[in-house]
């Protein structure tokens, strides 16, 4: 029983301390404001282990290739319009946004490989608070973020020359509508 009250008061202290750290306005949440290593670590941490856990059984649909050139063709569109600005891709900077967010966006030419589809899937599809990275989800189907992950897993193989060429494609050829939902 004194093991239990012992407990209870060390719950109840570290409560009390949270809520004094929480109210004190100490914790400078500026996007400019670097994180510690701890926060960084707790963060990441707690960041791809969500991810993981929730993408675990999420796969393409049946029939559905991701080297299909048609479904990568229509995840550049996506990414060149939603994702470069604030990702970047080769040959082209990260817009001014890229620089104020914290964390900053993985350079997706160089992490791609490191996710699964499913991962990229979820990230897309529901976004990450508190990252910048906002769900897509609401406004896209779920073939056209399957077509960015397709892309997205392409990516990596883009040269800049390459990037600039699917650019000046998708100018002279712009889709009017390109939901293709099955």
């Amino acid at each position: 029983m004194k093991s239990l009250k012992c407990i209870g008061i060390v719950i109840a202290v570290v409560v009390v301390a949270g809520l004094a750290f929480i109210y004190s306005g100490l914790y400078d949440v500026a996007a400019t404001a670097p994180d510690s290593a701890l926060a960084q670590w707790a963060l990441k941490t707690t960041r791809e282990r969500s991810v993981e856990s929730r993408s675990e059984d999420v796969k393409p649909p049946q029939g559905t290739s991701l080297s299909d050139p048609k479904l990568i063709n229509l995840g550049f569109r996506h990414y060149d319009e939603m994702c470069v600005m604030c990702h970047g891709a080769p040959g082209v900077e990260p817009g001014e946004a890229h620089a104020g967010l914290n964390p900053q966006p993985p350079d997706l030419a160089k992490h791609a490989k490191e996710m699964e589809p499913g991962e990229l899937f979820w990230v897309i599809k529901h976004g990450i608070r508190m990252t910048g990275m906002p769900a897509w989800g609401p406004t896209h189907s779920d073939h056209k973020i399957w077509a960015m992950v397709a892309f997205i897993k392409h990516l990596p193989e883009v040269t800049p020359a390459e990037y600039q060429r699917l650019r000046r494609e998708a100018a002279a050829h712009p889709m009017e509508d390109d939901d293709h939902d099955h």
